[in-house]
């Protein structure tokens, strides 16, 4: 589950994107998959992200709770209003493609299906390994899922 090298182009250009040289907004993820670290390249750093909107790439899907900036243990919880019914959804911080602080908006590489799909968020076990070894893999599947020059990337 490699990610893709950030200097080499995927598929063809998309002249809206990176002056149409086929690279992506916010720079293409580089190395293995981890759902619980925030890429150096999404300009996380230790911003506190409450409040911010979350846009799927696909649209918006809600505001943020809570976020963590825990070391191997960053999260966002993510109150998703009347998209999924009310219900709040937990985002591994590897899910972060890139963060505009001017916009207060977090962009997030997986689309609303990925997410609405995703093991259901408790707050009373959102903590336990076992709900985060089953959170972690499902996006870590979904993510070797996305073909590197589909419509999912950002």
């Amino acid at each position: 589950m490699d990610r893709l090298d950030p200097h080499t182009t995927h598929g063809g250009t998309d002249p809206v994107i990176d002056g149409g040289q086929g690279t992506y907004a916010g720079g293409a993820p580089s190395g293995a998959f981890d759902p619980w670290r925030y890429r150096d390249e999404a300009g996380v750093a230790s911003a506190d992200l409450t409040g911010y909107k979350v846009e799927a790439t696909d649209g918006s899907i809600g505001k943020i709770d809570k976020a963590s900036h825990e070391v191997n243990d960053s999260y966002l919880v993510v109150d998703t209003g009347p998209w999924i019914f009310g219900k709040k959804v937990m985002l591994p911080a590897g899910t972060v493609n890139r963060v505009d602080h001017d916009e207060q908006k977090v962009y997030v590489d997986r689309d609303k299906d990925q997410i609405k799909a995703a093991p259901e968020y408790d707050e009373a076990s959102h903590a336990d390994a076992g709900y985060r070894d089953k959170l972690g893999g499902y996006y870590g599947e979904n993510y070797s899922a996305l073909p590197p020059d589909g419509p999912n990337r950002v």
